[in-house]
């Protein structure tokens, strides 16, 4: 490891001393995803969305001379970014929240501890923040179980049968409004708001979710020409829903409608979003990649067959970094206690603790005196977190060990949330 850097950096706008080590930083991460080659343009906009959102970057860099034609010393060969926001923890409860982003290494660098340094070292220090949980979302499922982590929140993609083949059981209230995309530069954060208050396992949106929606910020970084827009508003005239979605094209069959994003703060408002594409003319199939794993829509129709999905994926990451600071932060719906005995490889929240809850509030103590009823790895424990993984599955997976009969399902009622958790924010 000594023949790398380490350099964690705040992003830089154009013009801005740093900006060329954030432009380059950028560049690394494009070609980690082996992205095309962008515009200098293109760099400055995710430059501009980085300091938005308050993002801190760092890179892994040689420290000796490069080999002549090779990409310069100025260009990391790992790269991993971080930002704060909060996860809805379940009963409207807002968690602080370490989000972990563009995590790369370059191929020739592989295997030399880059990856385990970076991601040890930040936890480390968001743990010493006083953040009780970390996030990701991967792009290979294989990599961060080893550091702890767990998958907390699924998603499906979707494709839905429109035309004469589509109806709800039950019409919606059908306040929906074609709208212009621009006035999402406003609405859609507002909107998200509502959404991230009443949805166990959302993580707040970065600023380009609502570039995006106002069609801002297409895959090139331009304007999104082909992007339209419905509102819903609710019974006193606020808008609590919208959808955002692109036709595919003519020579496409059927022909399709792509939801880029749909985001609803009621069920009756995302019923009624479903209503509106459903009813689009000349449309016969309206995919998306993006939709709940547990999705009301399927039950609403009045024929089910209509809606065709792929297996659930997993989405949402969550890494507990303080047990006891993670568990308080949250509330139950029940009352009771139980005794965790949490193993953790890399240190930072392992130990024995006892839960109890009362009247919704949780208290976690030390209890290394006392036998534990259930044993289970910090990455179990983090797909409990926000209800999204029940601990009978987990125990039915080998991946939980019950000491005391009945501790799983009473595992199963203490972290159980009002509705299914999801997270609606890539990153």
């Amino acid at each position: 490891m000594s023949d790398y850097e380490v350099r964690r950096f705040r992003p830089s706008l154009p013009g801005d001393e740093g900006y060329e080590a954030t432009r380059e930083w950028i560049g690394a991460v494009g070609s980690g995803f082996y992205d095309k080659r962008r515009s200098d343009d293109y760099a400055a906009k995710i430059a501009a969305s980085y300091v938005a959102d308050g993002r801190e970057l760092t890179g892994a860099y040689q420290r000796e001379p490069v080999p002549a034609g090779t990409l310069p010393a100025g260009v990391p060969v790992a790269t991993f970014g971080t930002f704060r926001k909060t996860l809805n923890a379940g009963f409207g409860v807002l968690v602080p929240a370490h989000l972990i982003t563009a995590v790369t290494v370059r191929t020739s660098h592989r295997r030399r501890g880059l990856l385990r340094r970076l991601m040890t070292e930040d936890l480390a220090r968001a743990k010493a923040d006083g953040v009780p949980v970390a996030a990701l979302t991967a792009s290979e499922a294989s990599i961060y179980r080893r550091f702890g982590f767990g998958v907390a929140t699924a998603e499906r993609r979707i494709t839905v049968t429109t035309g004469p083949r589509f109806g709800l059981a039950v019409p919606s209230d059908r306040r929906v409004e074609a709208a212009d995309p621009a006035a999402l530069l406003e609405l859609a954060p507002e909107i998200f708001a509502k959404v991230h208050r009443v949805t166990p396992g959302s993580i707040d949106r970065q600023d380009r979710y609502r570039l995006a929606a106002g069609g801002q910020w297409d895959d090139d970084g331009g304007e999104d020409r082909a992007l339209r827009a419905a509102l819903h508003f609710g019974p006193a005239g606020e808008p609590d829903g919208y959808v955002t979605y692109a036709f595919r094209g003519w020579s496409h069959e059927p022909h399709t409608m792509d939801v880029h994003d749909l985001v609803a703060a009621t069920p009756e408002a995302y019923l009624a979003l479903w209503e509106f594409l459903g009813s689009l003319d000349l449309v016969r199939r309206v995919s998306w990649a993006e939709a709940p794993a547990e999705d009301p829509l399927a039950w609403a129709l009045e024929d089910s067959r209509a809606l065709k999905a792929d297996a659930a994926s997993d989405m949402l990451w969550l890494r507990i970094l303080d047990v006891p600071a993670a568990l308080t932060a949250r509330r139950y719906g029940v009352d009771g206690t139980l005794v965790l005995e949490v193993v953790d490889g890399l240190g930072l929240a392992g130990g024995r603790y006892r839960l109890g809850v009362a009247d919704g509030t949780a208290s976690v103590e030390a209890a290394d005196g006392e036998e534990p009823e259930l044993v289970l790895d910090v990455a179990e424990l983090a797909s409990m977190y926000v209800g999204g993984v029940r601990a009978t599955t987990l125990r039915e997976a080998g991946r939980i060990t019950e000491t005391t009969p009945g501790a799983v399902l009473a595992a199963d009622r203490l972290f159980a949330v009002e509705r299914a958790a999801r997270c609606l924010t890539h990153f």
